[in-house]
C-alpha cells in the first residue's frame, strides 16, 4: 500500500496557541518544509483561502496541499447547517486537489483552553451515540458526493478522547467516516496507536505521527492541567511510532525509508529538527 509523507505547519506556527510561532513568516515555513524533503503540507491559519493564490504560493515551494483541520460544531447544529457552514472549507481543500478532510467536533471542547482541566472536556452522553454517529455519517455522505472524503480526528480535550470513545465512534458510522489516527493524541489518552491501526485499519484513511515526551507522560498530567500547559506533552519518538504503525497498514514499507507517494528523505532532516517534526500520513482508501 502506497503511503504519501508530508509534515503539518504546526510546527511553526501553532493554531491553537498563536503566540508560538506567531513570527515565523510562511515563506519559511514553506521553505524548510521543501528542504527537510517533503513534498506536502497541510493547511495551517497563516495560509491564504483563495485557491488560485495559495497554489501559486505552494507551487513556488514545489509544495502540494495535503488536507486541513475543520472544527465541526455537529452536536450544537444540524447536517444541513454543518454542510453550510463547512462548504469554503471544503470547496477550497476540494480545488486544491485533497483526497481528505480532517474533522473534529469541538462543541464544548476545552483544547487549547488553559482556564479548564482536561477532566472538564465534555462527554456524549450515552442515548447521544447513534444520533451523533448518524449526523456524521450524513455530512461524510455529502463530502464523498462533493470529492472529498471525511477523517474523524479523536483529539484530547473533546467528546471523542479516550480508546473507548474512538471504538464507539466507529461503530456508530459507517464507512464513509475514515478515521485519523494521531499518535500524540493517542498516546496521551493512554491509548496504543498500533492497536487503534489492527482494528480499525480499514478505515484509516490519514495518519499524525508526533514526537512527544516521556517526562510529560499522562501518568504525570494530571487532569487538573489544562491541554495547554507544558504538562500536556507526551514521550513516544517519532522513529518508534512510525515503526509501530506504518507495518500493519503497508507490510512492505519501511519507515523513514519509503519512496512511494509523498516522498520522504529523513537523511536531509537535521538531527536537532527530526524529533520536532509532525508527520501527515495519507493512506489511499
Amino acid at each position: 500500500m502506497p503511503v504519501r509523507l508530508g509534515i503539518s505547519p504546526i510546527g511553526w506556527s501553532n493554531d491553537d496557541l498563536p503566540e508560538l510561532g506567531g513570527d515565523i513568516p510562511l515563506d519559511r515555513c514553506l521553505a524548510e518544509a521543501r528542504a527537510a524533503g517533503y513534498e506536502g503540507i497541510e493547511l495551517g491559519h497563516k495560509f491564504p483561502r483563495d485557491p488560485p493564490v495559495l497554489r501559486q504560493i505552494l507551487e513556488r515551494f514545489g509544495l502540494a496541499l495535503i488536507s486541513g483541520w475543520y472544527s465541526g460544531r455537529l452536536l450544537e447544529r444540524s447536517v444541513r447547517a454543518e454542510i453550510a457552514a463547512i462548504e469554503p472549507h471544503s470547496s477550497l481543500l476540494v480545488a486544491m486537489g485533497c483526497t481528505v478532510l480532517v474533522y473534529a467536533e469541538t462543541s464544548g471542547s476545552i483544547a487549547g483552553d488553559r482556564r479548564h482541566p482536561l477532566s472538564g472536556r465534555p462527554r456524549l452522553g450515552v442515548g447521544d451515540w447513534y444520533d451523533f454517529g448518524a449526523r456524521l455519517t450524513g455530512l461524510a455522505g455529502h463530502m464523498t458526493a462533493c470529492g472529498i472524503g471525511l477523517v474523524y480526528h479523536h483529539h484530547m480535550g473533546t467528546v471523542i478522547e479516550s480508546e473507548a470513545e474512538i471504538d464507539r465512534l466507529m461503530a456508530v458510522t459507517s464507512e464513509k467516516v475514515g478515521l485519523l489516527v494521531d499518535t500524540g493524541h493517542a498516546a496521551y489518552a493512554g491509548v496504543d496507536p498500533a492497536a487503534l491501526v489492527r482494528r480499525h485499519g480499514d478505515r484509516i484513511k490519514h495518519v499524525h505521527c508526533k514526537d512527544v515526551r516521556g517526562e510529560c507522560s499522562r501518568a504525570s498530567a494530571p487532569a487538573t492541567r489544562a491541554f495547554s500547559t507544558p504538562f500536556s506533552a507526551v514521550c513516544l519518538p517519532c522513529r518508534a511510532t512510525a515503526a509501530s504503525t506504518l507495518p500493519v497498514c503497508s507490510r512492505n514499507l519501511r519507515p523513514w525509508t519509503t519512496t512511494v507517494g509523498w516522498l520522504s528523505r529523513p537523511n536531509r532532516i537535521p538531527k536537532r529538527r527530526r524529533r520536532s517534526l509532525m508527520l501527515g500520513l495519507v493512506l489511499p482508501s
